[in-house]
């Protein structure tokens, strides 16, 4: 998975997504003769399983997953408190080209032998300075937009990637990520994966994030502090995904990124290693 669109350690919060339920109730009870109070309404008709058959197969071919599951990270990145953030998961993939989930939209633009080119779409959450004690003063960073691209080249079981993402609005910041990751079955119900990656980090992003300004040095007491371009983190994360039978599957994962360059030497980073456990359970149509 991208750094840039999975959840990161820049604590990006996930959005919830709500997902409806279709139904239908037969009902036929009214009487023919209102004066006839002997005359019941007739029993409605029982549910036919045949009219929900178009339905599910359209979800699965597309691919549908739908779960849930917890995070347990850091209130912000850099911070050393730690929160439990419940969040809902819906993922679909439409004629194998197009892949929604709630990091956004990403589309498969080209494909050729072992290479892949996705360009996508998604959001930075920003930050509220109320999150922590330690953003006190520092003010918010508003919600953003992402749009960048993705390289990927396979080798078997794994692949090497490359990918950029600019935002727009809130921090304007640019993140670029080169990694590596693998995934391996172990046997028909159990897959596990590893990543490991390094994230560059603009000028824009590390001043938004990392950086302390005159106004905001006098309003939280942390010393001013200039965050420039560079090296931000080096992340690395293990997985494993239990398939309970056809359509029931659990996942877990295991991350930590460390801070490093200026984004470590930051007067509100406490903690320069950055832990982050999530599990999931899921049903795939």
């Amino acid at each position: 998975m991208s750094a840039s669109l999975k959840l990161t350690a820049d604590r990006s919060r996930l959005l919830s997504i709500a997902v409806a339920s279709l139904f239908l109730s037969p009902f036929a009870t009214q009487a023919a003769d209102f004066g006839n109070s002997e005359q019941t309404a007739p029993e409605p008709s029982p549910p036919d399983p045949e009219r929900f058959g178009p339905v599910r197969q359209a979800l699965h071919d597309w691919h549908v997953v739908i779960g849930a599951g917890a995070i347990f990270q850091p209130k912000y990145e850099g911070s050393d408190e730690f929160e439990v953030s419940p969040f809902p998961f819906v993922s679909a993939e439409f004629f194998d080209r197009i892949t929604i989930d709630p990091s956004g939209i990403e589309i498969k633009a080209f494909e050729k032998d072992a290479f892949r080119f996705d360009v996508n779409v998604g959001y930075d959450s920003g930050r509220d300075e109320d999150d922590a004690d330690t953003l006190r003063g520092m003010g918010d960073i508003d919600f953003g937009v992402t749009v960048g691209g993705k390289a990927t080249y396979t080798f078997g079981p794994a692949n090497v990637f490359v990918s950029v993402d600019k935002t727009i609005g809130g921090s304007e910041g640019l993140l670029a990520t080169a990694g590596a990751a693998i995934s391996q079955p172990l046997s028909e119900h159990l897959i596990l994966g590893a990543e490991a990656s390094a994230t560059f980090a603009d000028d824009n992003y590390m001043e938004a994030y990392f950086g302390v300004d005159a106004v905001q040095s006098a309003r939280s007491g942390h010393a001013q502090y200039k965050a420039g371009a560079g090296i931000k983190s080096v992340d690395l994360s293990a997985s494993a995904t239990y398939l309970i039978n056809e359509n029931w599957v659990v996942r877990g994962e295991q991350g930590v990124s460390f801070l490093v360059g200026d984004a470590a030497d930051s007067p509100i980073v406490k903690e320069k290693v950055q832990s982050k456990t999530m599990l999931m359970l899921g049903y795939r149509f």
